[in-house]
């Protein structure tokens, strides 16, 4: 197939590579001409809008930061919907608001073009290995037919509804990966002020009920206190606002999603967003008063 791929980050170049490497044709866009050049060098095309990827693809991905980017670049000035041919298929595998990605998918629609919202878990090193979970929103038809460059993807695809699903799904998995990060930060905390060895803790936790792949994670960054970031935490701050907006829309009372937002805010609003979500214990060290004697 011809393939489109636009946002070349670091979830975004390998996936596309994967998506090359199964055999498939790939134009691709990015804002930054460096962060195509891996892909031209392994036979991609360079174009020079979304618009001109749409030209000449059959398929076109997009894996950009937020709500705002996948808007412009897919229903902007110089977006794919004014270069994509009738029968053609947009993908977005970004994580962004549902309803935009329901009103996306009807404005393409009505240009003759599906559209599937299918965010993915799975991080960097799931892109490298491919490895990801894809939660896929959209029409059954789109989704088989989309089925075979998603297994360059990642063993894992569940087709979760209609238009949005995904990203609804994916709303769900990043409060519950945020909150448990948090609750994270506060046993290993309080680990540490009892005097234990906060990485034999965690390891015993492993061991128990508390396990999670998010205590494995960035349990083990927050021990070791490597806070380089894998996705940074300006990142999970926009997916919990995702999160907390559609449980403002549908009466949802979260109130660990708002405690927690709050030191994710306080970690980007310190200038930390770069930090992975693993600094999130400065934060909670820093709370707490000196104990007793």
């Amino acid at each position: 197939m011809q393939l489109g791929f636009i946002g070349l980050g670091t979830m975004g170049r390998p996936m596309a590579l994967h998506l090359m490497r199964g055999g498939h044709g790939m134009s691709v866009y990015a804002r930054r001409p460096a962060s195509a050049q891996p892909l031209v060098d392994d036979g991609a095309t360079a174009c020079a809008s979304p618009a001109a990827v749409a030209e000449r693809s059959e398929v076109v991905f997009t894996m950009v930061t937020g709500t705002n980017d996948v808007e412009t670049v897919v229903l902007g000035a110089d977006g794919v919907v004014h270069g994509a041919d009738e029968g053609a298929l947009v993908i977005d595998m970004s994580t962004i608001d549902p309803l935009a990605a329901q009103t996306m998918a009807l404005a393409l629609s009505d240009r003759g073009v599906e559209m599937l919202d299918a965010p993915v878990s799975g991080g960097p090193q799931g892109a490298v290995d491919a490895a990801l979970t894809i939660m896929v929103g959209g029409t059954t038809t789109a989704l088989e037919r989309a089925r075979p460059l998603f297994a360059l993807l990642g063993p894992t695809v569940v087709h979760m509804g209609e238009s949005g699903a995904g990203q609804t799904t994916k709303a769900c998995h990043q409060l519950a990966l945020l909150v448990t990060a948090q609750g994270a930060a506060e046993a290993l905390t309080l680990a540490g002020r009892c005097g234990l060895d906060v990485e034999r803790v965690r390891q015993v936790m492993m061991g128990g009920v508390a396990a999670s792949r998010v205590l494995d994670i960035f349990g083990t960054r927050m021990a070791s206190r490597d806070f380089s970031a894998g996705i940074e935490s300006r990142l999970y701050h926009k997916d919990l606002d995702i999160a907390l907006g559609l449980a403002h829309n549908r009466g949802a009372a979260l109130p660990a999603a708002a405690v927690t937002m709050q030191f994710v805010n306080a970690l980007v609003g310190s200038g930390r967003g770069r930090d992975d979500l693993s600094a999130l214990v400065t934060l909670v060290e820093k709370l707490g008063s000196a104990p007793s004697d």
